[in-house]
């Protein structure tokens, strides 16, 4: 079956170079639709876990969307947070958007490659004595739990987000040769709107382990799987897998 449309389950990227370029070799047309939004958890869902914010010296981040929740938790909660706490962050991305809540300056701020390992390592010796709060979706990995356990680290997780399914039932699946999901949220999302839900034909790329999983413990059908070191796009995985659809 040859691909032509293409729904891809997030915003538009700002940049869609890549997307142009597969749609220009191939001649496919890609729908960018989220089928999911991250939301703060309230005060009232973030008290059920019993989570004392004073109580930590260090936090890792992996996503804005945690970040902006933590203060405005700590901000509803009346809780200041002081000058001393360490932020360990999964990216420089992560790190910087700091600025818009501190004075990024004056803050012990660290960041790793997107690695639960670098995270880890940057941890090291020298900050092994912090009592770590991991700042979580409702759907993250334990990678980065599983690391700090493994050397031993004084952690624990809390969830500051969580994925909203959208209302994504005029999406018509007959019209797409092909579908990319990125978030076992998407895949919720799918379930929740489409109960029946049946792949037939339809291609479906997931992008990451985690994904693909889900995906494959529901009973789908993954016909590419990204990133590799070949693909490490979406993109990219679609043009190879094109290429060798020809």
């Amino acid at each position: 079956m040859a691909v032509k449309n293409i729904l891809v389950s997030q915003v538009a990227p700002r940049v869609l170079t890549q997307y142009q370029t597969v749609s220009e070799k191939f001649g496919v047309e890609f729908t960018f639709r989220p089928f999911f939004i991250i939301e703060p958890l309230s005060a009232k869902e973030f008290r059920t876990q019993h989570i004392n914010l004073p109580d930590y010296t260090a936090i890792v981040f992996s996503s804005r969307h945690a970040i902006d929740a933590f203060f405005a938790l700590a901000e509803e909660l009346r809780v200041k947070i002081p000058e001393t706490m360490k932020y360990f962050c999964t990216t420089e991305l992560v790190a910087m958007y700091l600025q818009k809540h501190i004075v990024y300056r004056k803050r012990k701020i660290f960041f790793g490659d997107g690695t639960p390992q670098s995270v880890v390592g940057l941890i090291g010796p020298k900050h092994k004595g912090e009592t770590f709060l991991i700042a979580q979706s409702d759907n993250s990995s334990d990678a980065l739990a599983r690391c700090m356990e493994e050397k031993g680290l004084n952690y624990q997780t809390g969830i500051f987000v969580k994925s909203v399914s959208q209302n994504i039932k005029d999406i018509k699946f007959s019209a797409y040769d092909m579908a990319v999901l990125y978030n076992p949220a998407d895949l919720k999302s799918l379930q929740d709107n489409f109960p029946e839900f049946k792949q037939g034909k339809l291609k479906m790329v997931a992008y990451g382990k985690t994904i693909a999983k889900a995906m494959e413990e529901a009973g789908l059908r993954v016909d590419v799987k990204a990133p590799t070191p070949e693909a490490p796009s979406v993109a990219r995985a679609i043009e190879l897998y094109l290429e060798s659809a020809k």
